[in-house]
């Protein structure tokens, strides 16, 4: 008598069918999967902006991390993995600037992982005008600040 169950496990090989399934989705729908980087304290600002990628009439969807342990934590190989993973699934990686975001280790290393990856990075910032002091990563890199406001335009 013994009966079996339903489908049962089916191995990683059904995990990167269901990735591609969704990746496949988000290139059909026109819509840009982007990498969000930005320093943990501008949270509250980064969530208006992702507000903004969920309204319908916007082309972006926003894949960010937040990373809330200290970059040299014992858990920052396991966090730099779980990035990376998230920024491959990118067409592009947005930097909030702030004042925070100048002395920012993870910012600075996403940015270099970005570009390692061959991402286009641009960096978004709130105001009028970009804050005086940007991240290295993003002088060094000469990567295009513009107003958040302006980032549709520029994708």
């Amino acid at each position: 008598m013994g009966g079996g169950g339903g489908g049962g496990y089916r191995g990683v090989g059904n995990v990167d069918k269901l990735l591609q399934e969704a990746k496949n989705r988000l290139k059909e729908s026109g819509r840009k999967n982007v990498f969000i980087s930005f320093d943990y304290d501008d949270a509250n600002e980064v969530n208006l902006l992702r507000g903004q990628a969920k309204n319908d009439n916007s082309d972006i969807e926003f894949n960010d991390w937040s990373v809330k342990e200290a970059f040299n934590s014992e858990n920052a190989d396991y966090i730099k993995r779980q990035i990376s993973d998230r920024i491959k699934q990118s067409s592009l990686t947005v930097v909030y600037v702030s004042d925070n975001t100048k002395n920012s280790d993870w910012v600075n290393w996403e940015v270099g992982k970005s570009l390692e990856l061959g991402k286009r990075v641009l960096a978004v910032h709130s105001g009028d005008s970009a804050p005086k002091n940007l991240p290295d990563s993003v002088k060094s890199n000469k990567i295009e600040v513009i107003r958040w406001k302006d980032l549709s335009d520029n994708i």
